[in-house]
């Protein structure tokens, strides 16, 4: 494995989205961020869109649950966030 994938927490981590933060964070204050919950340890990891793994349009829900990396440069950011709960398709467009 690389050092990337065992930053500081053995590798991957799970954890609920508890909040997002939509606007003023990114570059051109574009940009939304996001707070995952470590289900384990109870520590706040923020990430952007950027981080979320995925095909097509990267979206995530306050409450879902994830799968993440912490970042080894800094231990407060989340990288690779791999959505666990994903809703059926229909549910966007009712």
């Amino acid at each position: 494995m690389s050092g990337e994938q065992t930053a500081g927490t053995g590798g991957h981590r799970f954890g609920y989205i508890v909040d997002r933060m939509p606007l003023g964070s990114g570059h051109g204050g574009r940009q939304g961020t996001y707070v995952v919950r470590d289900h384990e340890t109870g520590t706040h990891h923020s990430f952007m869109y950027a981080d979320i793994v995925t095909e097509g349009f990267r979206t995530i829900r306050t409450s879902e649950r994830v799968r993440f990396l912490v970042d080894q440069e800094n231990e407060d950011h989340a990288r690779y966030v791999i959505r666990l709960d994903l809703p059926d398709a229909e549910d966007y467009y009712q």
